[in-house]
């Protein structure tokens, strides 16, 4: 006996709800946001190595967090369930 639930994933064909597709998309964007944080860094002279600006807070702390903050907010979009009418 199907369920209401499985009626609703038959009519659209598709496995997530409408919602779940735009949180996903704002995951995405978050993570794009995260690693174009960490490019950078480089030097006009390949003989002069700039720790600070390489190694700095943004790159090194900051970006990754972003970066792992999109995949969990990912995970969410996916897991969430989606609003039933």
């Amino acid at each position: 006996m199907a369920t209401k639930k499985d009626e609703a994933a038959n009519k659209t064909g598709f496995a997530l709800g409408k919602e779940n597709y735009k949180l996903m998309v704002i995951g995405f964007l978050i993570i794009i946001i995260g690693f174009l944080l960490m490019i950078g860094g480089k030097s006009e002279d390949p003989n002069v190595f700039n720790a600070d600006e390489i190694f700095s807070f943004r790159r090194v702390t900051l970006a990754p967090m972003i970066v792992l903050a999109g995949f969990v907010f990912e995970i969410w979009a996916i897991m969430k369930k989606p609003k039933e009418n």
